[in-house]
């Protein structure tokens, strides 16, 4: 008889079968064996306390029977998913449906898919830990209650197709909160005064007549004008040169949000991408000592590293650089977050002898990219501080004095590996305290302060965790959320919340408070590590949440003014002569028909607008007109100037190219936009008819071996594959 091991992930269950040998077998679970119905609550409240009907889905009852199978010809059945909640939520309804008794199951976790650390796991089992599968249980439970509650009476009262969230709707409010002090923004005048030396010189008026100068002291060109008059006959000379050493430390190594952050403004990643190629990293990819996984587990908010680990990047240091770019001790970092207990270590690499030169032969580029950066930050936080010396020279003239800083390296410490383009060097020309030097030129500018800015994603990442609101693992999906529900829109890297957002965020502000505030988000997370840590209750957790949140929805139904516009135009329907009305969609307002459904007459509310449409430099192909800039329902795009009789248009953007071949053909894969939305399409149409919903990356399907998807399925992260007849999915 064989040991049966079960895991999450495919690819993860194929890493692991390459450590062990023929008496173990692996199999995965591809995600939640057994969920919360998909249409329907799932969750009854009696007496105190709560029930969820969890029910295998139909995706998952043919490889539960296989498991099942398996699991009774097996001499001991092993649960080996992932280390957090989740995973240990999964390996829990695996168990019940394996219906022997919970202490009948080893439990074996491991923080990296390596063959040191599967044995290690294989020989200090635990059990299932109850704290942890009721901690997920009330956060799902907790997230099922508010989904199904407020999302019908958003449609009621606003419009269709929009769903509220404990943690996405907390997510909406910032965005939204800072789209209102934009909007709400006034901006100040201010001017700057410049001085250029000879030598080479620039500095910044630091003070005048003895006071010193923040950004708005001067306030208007009056000002600016006399100052400027008061300095231009000057004679300068250099009155002071300050000197000092500053001494810059390495950042701990990355935790989920800081990757997040990070892989964004250094390799242009957004949240998701980076999980996915983590997730990649994580379960195994190829190397020179075989299939192994090359990092830690990337869901995390912990900064410990082990002992070993430590160890092990110091030797490498030492040999690789000297004892002298070492830091003084061994350095550790503190976690901020209460519950980072939950998540044992940081993200690093599982073995440094896999440098990035080596793993540039084996790696995708944008795997490679994204492991240099976990490596390199890794070896970072145990080198030696960086050191500077900075410069500040004043020089003072009439009733000013101006201020002129540079920097240079001393020692590059971790900068050896990590390098920070900010911090290049900034040198300052030779000069002595108390010599002359020249005034060239006085450059007197006007400025206006701006508004501030809209959140990145990897911004919006950085707020919920400063703010607790969601876990590692919430961060990515909620974004894509928001986003797949048409409450933002990420346009230039920025996070933007379309119209209905605000609406809905008013709406919850004024009768559901609790959902939006942060504040009370974090809080219910601590709540929920305090389950984990089997310090409180989570049915009573539950119902302290449920009993008023379903009262106020009940008085809602009845005391919540509808939204949803329904505004006659004064304007008779084209099609059948009823009126026609001004309406609030997802995507904004329009104008239909009063007879729909019968009459499915329709038109944008842009096309009723009496503004010129935005010009363009390009022609239109089918009649020579210019082509217009116009909004739609799907955004902006091209459309030809002498509509309506020529209705020719096409996307504002340039085509999105895909890296993955076409699985028909091999051809190239591109982006293209249809009157149904965007698609993927094969650029050798109508040769080769393949097209997808969703765009293909480089993962191959274990079925079938088409690329997959992708892509968030009912808020879940998951891969799919793009072939028709197939659509395999797992979680991702």
């Amino acid at each position: 008889m064989k040991n049966l091991i079960i895991v999450e992930s495919p690819s993860k269950a194929r890493t692991i079968k390459n450590f062990l040998d023929s008496s173990y077998q692996v199999v995965a679970s591809k995600g939640h064996i057994r969920d919360l119905p998909k249409r329907r609550m799932g969750v009854t409240y009696k007496e105190g306390r709560f029930e969820a009907d969890y029910e295998v889905s139909k995706d998952h009852a043919a490889l539960v029977k296989e498991i099942k199978t398996m699991a009774k010809k097996a001499q001991k059945v092993y649960i080996a998913t992932d280390e957090d909640r989740e995973g240990e939520a999964i390996g829990y309804h695996i168990a019940v449906l394996l219906g022997d008794k919970l202490e009948n199951f080893p439990r074996i976790v491991f923080h990296e898919v390596t063959k040191r650390a599967i044995t290690e796991a294989l020989a200090h089992p635990r059990t299932i830990d109850m704290d942890r599968v009721n901690a997920q249980q009330a956060r799902r439970l907790l997230d099922r209650l508010v989904g199904y509650n407020l999302s019908p009476l958003l449609a009621t009262k606003i419009q269709k197709g929009l769903s509220a969230g404990r943690v996405q709707s907390s997510a909406l409010k910032i965005v939204v909160d800072r789209e209102r002090e934009i909007l709400a923004f006034k901006p100040e005048e201010y001017w700057r005064v410049v001085g250029s030396f000879d030598p080479a010189l620039e500095a910044e008026l630091y003070s005048y007549e003895g006071e010193k100068l923040d950004k708005l002291s001067i306030k208007n060109g009056a000002q600016a004008e006399a100052i400027e008059a008061g300095l231009k006959a000057a004679a300068y000379q250099i009155a002071s040169i300050e000197t000092k050493e500053r001494k810059v430390s390495p950042q701990p190594p990355f935790m989920t949000s800081s990757l997040q952050q990070t892989a964004s403004g250094r390799l242009g990643f957004s949240p998701k991408k980076t999980m996915m190629l983590a997730q990649k990293l994580y379960e195994g990819v190829p190397t020179d000592k075989g299939e192994s996984g090359v990092i830690t587990y990337m869901r995390t908010d912990s900064l410990h590293i082990t002992p070993e680990a430590n160890k092990a990047a110091r030797e490498k240091i030492e040999s690789d650089h000297g004892a002298a770019f070492l830091s003084k001790g061994v350095r550790t970092f503190k976690s901020k977050s209460k519950g980072a207990q939950e998540a044992h270590e940081a993200i690093r690499p599982t073995d440094l002898s896999f440098t990035p030169k080596i793993a540039a032969g084996y790696l995708g580029r944008d795997e490679l990219r994204l492991y240099t950066l976990i490596y390199n930050r890794f070896l970072a936080s145990q080198m030696a501080e960086a050191r500077f010396e900075t410069q500040n020279i004043f020089i003072e003239g009439g009733k000013g004095v101006f201020k002129a800083s540079g920097r240079r390296l001393v020692f590059e410490g971790f900068y050896r590996v990590m390098a920070e383009d900010e911090d290049k060097d900034k040198l300052l020309p030779p000069l002595e305290q108390g010599s002359a030097i020249a005034l060239k030129e006085l450059a007197v500018t006007q400025h206006f302060t701006e508004p501030p800015s809209r959140y990145s994603e990897a911004g919006l990442v950085k707020v919920l965790e400063q703010q607790g609101i969601g876990r590692p693992s919430t961060y990515a999906p909620t974004i894509s959320i928001l986003e797949s529900r048409g409450y933002i829109a990420v346009e230039k890297k920025q996070v933007v919340p379309q119209k209905v957002a605000f609406t809905v965020v008013e709406m919850l502000e004024k009768h559901f408070p609790e959902v939006v505030d942060s504040r009370f988000t974090a809080r219910m997370e601590e709540d929920l590590d305090e389950v984990a840590e089997s310090k409180k209750d989570w049915q009573k957790l539950l119902a302290e949440f449920y009993e008023p949140f379903i009262a106020r929805i009940s008085e809602g139904k009845e005391q919540i003014k509808s939204r949803k516009k329904a505004d006659p135009i004064g304007e008779a329907c084209p099609e059948c002569g009823k009126e026609l009305l001004l309406r609030s969609g997802r995507f904004g307002d329009f104008i239909s028909c009063s007879g729909f459904p019968k009459c499915k007459y329709t038109r944008n509310l842009t096309e009723n607008a009496k503004a010129e449409p935005e010009k363009s430099d390009e022609v239109c192909e089918k009649c020579g007109a210019a082509m217009v800039v116009r909004e739609g329902r799907r955004g902006r795009f091209l459309a030809c100037s002498a509509y309506p009789k020529c209705k020719n248009t096409k996307p504002l953007e340039p085509e999105e190219r895909i890296e993955v071949p076409c699985p028909k053909c091999g051809g190239e894969i591109r982006k293209r936009i249809s009157k149904r939305g965007p698609f993927y399409g094969c650029t050798n149409y109508p040769k080769c008819d393949f097209i997808s919903k969703f765009a293909p990356t480089a993962t191959q399907c274990p079925q079938c071996g088409w690329p997959m998807a992708h892509r968030t399925l009912r808020g879940k992260e998951v891969f799919e594959c793009v072939k028709g007849e197939c659509k395999h999915k797992e979680d991702a």
